[in-house]
């Protein structure tokens, strides 16, 4: 049950999402529902463009978000494949919080993707196969339960 403190501090600072840090992290989105996200260098550097380039062809219906706290400038590129593609971006800024995530392409919903980041060396997204066991325990789980 409710505390008398927990009233009021839902009054004063409003109700408590859950997994507020990973919201603030991943400019206001949970991580299970990024598709693509690019470091605040990666943007500025105009890295990682053709990683997010194939996510934009591969999930037309996502969204971009980009970092408000980044100058408007160095976000030619990411808008210009966004308008290619028909994908809305909004730019999020946090006056409490500065994200080291430049910009996130992302759903409403969950996709659990593994891999998020995009590589600087080869500057493509690298996804592991779901089939493909990541641990021991896995491999071994992956004898006795393999997937339908």
């Amino acid at each position: 049950m409710k505390k008398v403190e927990d009233y009021l501090n839902e009054g004063i600072y409003g109700v408590r999402k859950p997994k507020q840090a990973e919201r603030l992290k991943y400019l206001g989105t949970l991580r299970e529902r990024i598709v693509v996200a690019l470091s605040k260098g990666q943007v500025m550097a105009d890295k990682g463009l053709n990683g997010l380039e194939d996510a934009m062809q591969k999930h037309p219906d996502s969204k971009l978000l980009l970092n408000g706290h980044i100058p408007s400038r160095f976000f030619e590129e990411e808008r210009k494949l966004a308008k290619i593609y028909n994908i809305p971006y909004t730019s999020i800024t946090n006056e409490d919080y500065d994200s080291e995530i430049g910009a996130v392409l992302t759903y409403d919903f969950a996709i659990d993707k593994e891999t998020i980041f995009v590589d600087d060396d080869d500057d493509s997204v690298t996804e592991r196969k779901q089939d493909e066991p990541k641990s021991l325990l896995d491999k071994i789980r992956h004898w006795f339960f393999p997937p339908v």
